[in-house]
C-alpha cells in the first residue's frame, strides 16, 4: 500500500484512454452505482423499522408494568370481619 499502481491496472492505461467515453457509458455507470446505493438504503430502512417496532413494544410493556405497580401501591385494603 505504498500508493503505486500495479502494472496490470487499467485505471489510466493507454488501452483505456483510446476508447471515447459516451454519455450512455456514464449513465450506465451512474445507474449501477445508484442501484447499489438504493439497495443499502432499503436495508437500512428495514433495520430502522425493526428497531422502531421493538422500541414501541418495550415502551408499551414498560407502561403496563409501571401502571400495574402503581395500581398495587394505591390499592385499598378492605378487611371484612364476621360477627
Amino acid at each position: 500500500m505504498d500508493g503505486t499502481r500495479e502494472a496490470g491496472s487499467d485505471a489510466m492505461s493507454p488501452a483505456a484512454t483510446d476508447k471515447r467515453i459516451s454519455k450512455a457509458d456514464i449513465q450506465a455507470k451512474l445507474e449501477e452505482l445508484r442501484g447499489d446505493i438504493d439497495q443499502g438504503v432499503d436495508q437500512a430502512r428495514n433495520v430502522t423499522k425493526m428497531v422502531g417496532a421493538v422500541a414501541v413494544g418495550v415502551i408499551v410493556v414498560a407502561a403496563f408494568l409501571y401502571g400495574r405497580r402503581r395500581g398495587r401501591r394505591r390499592q385499598t385494603i378492605v378487611e371484612i370481619r364476621r360477627v
